[in-house]
């Protein structure tokens, strides 16, 4: 092992990504054991029952999270012990989910003593996991949906159920396919692993540099092209990575400082970075983890999830380009020197081969295969040109590196007749290759260090899906959804714009305290089935709750990323948060839209659909759409070609709120208002250049 403090950081990972020592090291190979034993599974090199997985999943999530928790943190030798125990437990009840399983299965409904106590157990490590990971918020809540399921019975009508006595609760939520290891964690142990893997390898091999690249080079030379680059640069990240906290602390780093220093606030800097992140999450192909959950609970192709939201998420992007573009010209804040800058097709030609595992990944999935089988073929493709462009750069000659990549490529086709195997004996022997060369060996320690990476990073989606898997597991054993869902549909009957209002108003609230994927499941499971009972599509209606919890990670007082993005941008969170949910503002607008008009989402449905047809439809709502975030961009920011005063700002506002409302005449109104504001601006504009000769005559 080298001395040397910088080689060092080379050789040994945990300097950097895991705590140091031996308990450091410990949980790093533990943490590559996890990853390795989710491809296995999901490449069916080895085959467990589903219940078994899952469980196993758990018991490494839990495994991982107490002590790399206590670690981090500093505990002493009590606190350790304790998060050892803890974590020790964890492996205890995964260990007899898989020693018992056929046995669980026949005693299913009668289940005995030490059944009772290991459930017990399974389900206060994952709460005390929860609680230990991400505060208290999430596990009181899931706490209060299991008291529910125990006492229920005992409140007043309409809230009240027939009541289930303690072991048929426990039975329910620690085994068999509800509960804790329901389609959350079923979720979380086959795709979101797979995804978050796939995204830790391409970062690795310099995907975020590529995309930095590439933004810098297409508009890093426009007016507030630092901004701009922020955005496009976490849009592509998104297309890799489901984690909008993840891309505000991977692409921030860089972004937040270059719009800082060409003169944007470090509040809008911060909120920028924090809305393009969040942004991620809605951008396909891998959309974030809440998308796999959305495919898996609709019963849809995951295809179609991604269909619904292209148009969306290029409008939100829009949205956020449109509010930088006006915040520069307001404040005059021009572009890099061009001299300066990448060129965008250098990076492409040079490092072109890194797109190939998303392109073959984004095929798959249009193509109808599953996102397992999509991201094990995506991962297992970026395997071979990790270890290929190692090997490639060692050949002797340009004939025989050419000869080398068709090769390889033969090999990864191969896979489409032959099957995962054809691939897993190449991947071994890219292996072995590069363990008998110099920089051969080093691709090895990057993928190693990927494998726990990623692995660490899927933890807290993990054990979230985990913990609120007991409120999907309450709404199936009481059947609870149905009375806030009755409230819902009561308050449509009068209005259903008042009933998209509430379910956003608790999709924020929720979002105050819980992540993304937590908030999504429990407001769809309560708010989704009322949506559709009121017409709205049945996508649509997951879709509007997905918009909304995204989007409470920007408000306040919690907003996750805009506080992630805080120390960057060496600003206040709630600051950052404020300007967050002004370039935002398009992510408010578009689930209303689309409710009103499916087309939006490429959903059949919608008056406007039945009276000029879905094509026309799909082409009005994307123009409506975009003339109302423009208004609303020229209002927020108060700039377009030249500062706006109040009641250009006022008629911009109500313009865009009108062409937002669905109600008869609306949308007249509203374009003849945005005319109106366009012909104020326009004449504006043109008595501005007519005055500057005649000042500087005067002069």
């Amino acid at each position: 092992m080298p001395a040397d403090s910088r080689e060092l950081g080379l050789y040994d990972p945990l300097a950097e990504s895991f705590p140091p020592g031996r308990e450091g090291r410990f949980l790093f190979y533990l943490a590559i054991a996890f990853s390795l034993f989710q491809v296995a599974t999901a490449a069916h090199v080895v085959d467990f029952p589903s219940q078994v997985v899952r469980a196993v999943h758990v018991g490494f999530v839990t495994a991982l999270i107490f002590p790399l928790l206590a670690l981090a943190r500093g505990y002493g030798p009590l606190g350790k012990a304790v998060t050892w125990g803890l974590a020790l437990l964890g492996v205890a009840v995964a260990g007899y989910q898989w020693v018992e399983y056929e046995a669980l299965l026949v005693r299913a409904g009668d289940p005995l003593p030490l059944d009772l106590v290991m459930g017990v157990v399974a389900l206060f490590t994952v709460f005390a996991a929860a609680w230990f990971a991400m505060g208290p918020t999430l596990p009181i809540i899931s706490g209060l949906f299991l008291a529910y399921c125990l006492f229920g019975e005992y409140l007043p009508a309409p809230f009240d159920h027939r009541g289930y006595d303690f072991g048929q609760v426990i039975e329910h939520m620690a085994y068999g396919t509800e509960g804790i290891y329901g389609i959350p964690i079923y979720v979380s142990s086959t795709y979101i692993f797979l995804f978050i893997l796939f995204g830790a390898f391409l970062e690795k091999a310099g995907m975020i540099r590529l995309f930095t690249d590439i933004s810098l080079g297409l508009v890093g030379h426009k007016q507030g092209g630092a901004a701009k680059v922020a955005i496009i640069s976490s849009a592509l990240m998104g297309t890799i990575s489901g984690s909008g906290v993840a891309n505000v602390v991977t692409t921030g780093q860089f972004t937040i400082p270059l719009m800082k220093r060409f003169g944007y606030r470090a509040a809008f800097a911060g909120g920028v970075e924090a809305t393009a992140s969040m942004g991620g999450q809605i951008m396909p192909p891998v959309m974030g983890a809440v998308a796999f959950i959305m495919a898996e609970t609709l019963g849809v192709e995951y295809h179609e999830i991604v269909k619904a939201a292209i148009i969306p998420a290029l409008l939100y992007f829009g949205s956020a380009f449109w509010m930088v573009h006006l915040e520069a010209g307001k404040h005059a804040l021009h572009g890099l020197p061009k001299s300066e800058l990448p060129s965008a097709m250098k990076a492409l030609s040079t490092q072109w081969y890194l797109i190939l595992p998303l392109a073959a990944l984004v095929w798959l999935l249009f193509s109808g295969y599953t996102p397992l089988f999509a991201g094990t073929v995506g991962l297992a493709f970026t395997l071979l040109l990790i270890l290929g462009s190692s090997i490639a750069l060692g050949l002797p000659s340009m004939v025989v590196r050419v000869m080398f990549w068709i090769g390889l490529g033969l090999l990864a086709a191969s896979f489409f007749k032959f099957g995962m195997g054809v691939v897993l004996v190449g991947v071994a022997v890219l292996i072995a290759w590069n363990a008998f060369s110099k920089g051969g060996r080093e691709t090895l320690l990057i993928c190693r260090d990927s494998l726990a990476d990623g692995a660490k990073t899927a933890l807290p989606v993990a054990i979230a899906c985990a913990v609120v898997g007991v409120i999907v597991g309450t709404m199936t054993l009481t059947g609870a959804a149905n009375t806030f869902g009755q409230f819902i549909v009561s308050v449509g009957g009068t209005s259903l714009f008042l009933s998209l209002v509430l379910t956003m108003i608790t999709c924020i609230v929720l979002g105050m305290g819980i992540p993304t994927i937590p908030n999504y499941i429990i407001t769809s499971s309560i708010a989704g089935p009322a949506l559709l009972e009121l017409g709205v599509p049945l996508i649509v209606s997951h879709m509007f709750v997905f918009y909304f919890g995204i989007l409470a990670d920007l408000t306040p007082p919690v907003a996750l990323a805009c506080f992630a993005a805080a120390p960057i941008a060496k600003e206040s969170g709630l600051k950052i948060s404020i300007e967050a949910i002004k370039v935002a503002a398009a992510g408010f607008v578009i689930p209303f839209m689309a409710v009103y008009t499916p087309a939006l989402m490429l959903q059949d449905g919608g008056a406007l659909a039945q009276s000029v047809g879905f094509p026309a439809a799909v082409a009005y709502i994307v123009f409506k759409t975009a003339i109302s975030i423009g208004l609303w961009g020229a209002a927020v920011i108060g700039f377009l070609g030249g500062r706006l005063g109040i009641l250009e700002r006022v008629l911009a506002v109500i313009a865009a709120f009108t062409l937002i409302a669905a109600v008869p005449m609306t949308d007249e109104i509203g374009f003849g208002l945005a005319l109106l504001f366009a012909v104020v601006i326009w004449r504006k504009t043109t008595a501005t250049k007519r005055a500057v000769p005649s000042d500087e005559k005067a002069s």
